[in-house]
């Protein structure tokens, strides 16, 4: 695969706490564009908060980045919605036009303003996508579909801001792109030994890695017992 050409962050999106209808969930999906630059730490962007630090957040998923136009392929699917697809809306701090889960590899480090950065995850999608949309069905959807965008660890803090460039800098899986990896795990039956060759890529989420690898355990279990 060729080396992609740099994108432009076009907005970045920060944000606290606040409740989540309709339960009112402490959530921090809910984010505002800021033109001023950020500090990007290795938890993340300075201001930026997260209700469940479980499972969002942290130094595995310190910026998410999510293309634009996928908001185009939500707003297709749910007509009745669309006036609120509009980037920013899912929880992302980053979002790029250009970029997507078909150009973007695990393990990716780019640079962006003055920070270095690693894609060490995909999103995986929650109930918080359909209470913030309203749509029971958004986040089946989202994963389905690919359409989750992407997690990066800092590797080297630095200030972001709008219009910086996302400069690719070392591309260690080029055959692993994040739309090859949901093709591998949504089918019915995965392939373990695929399982396994994306769980040993440089650069994936430890804790990614190790369910990966417990899915193919139970796999050719299963495929054993049945045998």
């Amino acid at each position: 695969m060729s080396r992609p050409p740099s994108c432009t962050l076009e907005q970045l999106f920060v944000g606290g706490l606040r409740p989540l209808p309709p339960e009112g969930q402490a959530t921090g999906i809910f984010k505002t564009a800021t033109v001023a630059p950020v500090r990007l730490g290795f938890e993340g962007l300075d201001g930026d908060r997260h209700g469940d630090p479980r499972h969002h957040g942290g130094a595995e998923k310190a910026l998410h980045q999510y293309p634009a136009g996928h908001y185009r392929v939500l707003a297709a699917r749910f007509p009745e919605i669309a006036d609120l697809l509009v980037p920013g809306v899912l929880g992302e701090n980053v979002s790029t036009t250009g970029m997507d889960e078909h150009v973007a590899c695990i393990g990716d480090i780019y640079r962006i303003g003055g920070a270095t950065v690693q894609l060490s995850q995909p999103r995986q999608p929650c109930w918080r996508i359909n209470h913030r949309l309203g749509v029971e069905m958004a986040s089946r959807f989202v994963a389905e579909n690919g359409l989750t965008g992407w997690y990066y660890r800092v590797l080297d803090v630095g200030l972001v801001a709008s219009g910086d460039e996302i400069v690719l800098l070392e591309r260690p899986n080029p055959a692993l792109t994040l739309a090859r990896y949901w093709r591998a795990i949504n089918v019915h039956r995965p392939d373990p030994a695929l399982l396994r060759e994306i769980a040993g890529a440089p650069g994936l989420a430890g804790d990614k890695a190790a369910r990966l690898r417990d899915r193919a355990d139970w796999l050719d279990g299963n495929r054993a017992a049945s045998a």
